[in-house]
């Protein structure tokens, strides 16, 4: 199955806002990563399993609040208590979570086709996430993420650098244009 860009048709590249006699590093740029695997793990309360024991792509599930667990293709989010985004740039590793992880420990839903992934890079994205955030920006630094609501719209916010304040948001596919 190929994946159709939730922006097909309707990101259009260019310059927008006030960015005219403005320093190019100051400005905000926006991109759509696409083919991504993204998959909910989640494990159930009762299970017995040891997160310890468990890696995917070389990576252990932990269960910190607001840690993201990462190699150079996968990062692991952590949504809540024993739940976990997995995002990664190798499609095939569905496959090896679905058989390192039993159905009767854990519940694997692939979110690759559901989700809009943004990613936003620039001096003033903190700024940005604070005019439409609740949570407070300021405590993260890279490997963080949250869930929380921008503008309305319930995202899931990975950081991924700190030095490039470079972020991603997830949202719901069909909120891709807004």
């Amino acid at each position: 199955m190929t994946t159709i860009s939730a922006l097909e048709g309707i990101h259009i590249k260019g310059l927008f806002g006030d960015f005219e006699k403005k320093d190019e590093k100051n400005l905000i740029k926006i991109s759509e990563k696409s083919d991504l695997l993204i998959v909910q793990i989640v494990q159930y309360t009762k299970s017995p399993i040891s997160l310890e024991s468990i890696k995917i792509d070389n990576l252990n599930l932990k269960n910190n609040t607001h840690l993201v667990i990462s190699n150079k293709s996968t990062r692991i989010l952590w949504c809540g208590p024993k739940n976990w985004i997995l995002v990664s740039s190798k499609k095939d590793l569905l496959k090896e979570i679905k058989k390192k992880l039993n159905e009767k420990d854990f519940a694997i839903t692939d979110l690759s086709h559901s989700k809009t992934t943004i990613e936003l890079e620039g001096d003033n994205i903190k700024e940005v996430l604070k005019k439409g955030c609740p949570f407070d920006i300021d405590q993260l630094k890279k490997d963080n993420c949250f869930n929380s609501v921008f503008n309305g719209l319930s995202v899931t916010i990975d950081i991924l650098e700190d030095s490039t304040n470079k972020i991603r948001i997830f949202a719901l596919r069909s909120f891709g244009e807004s």
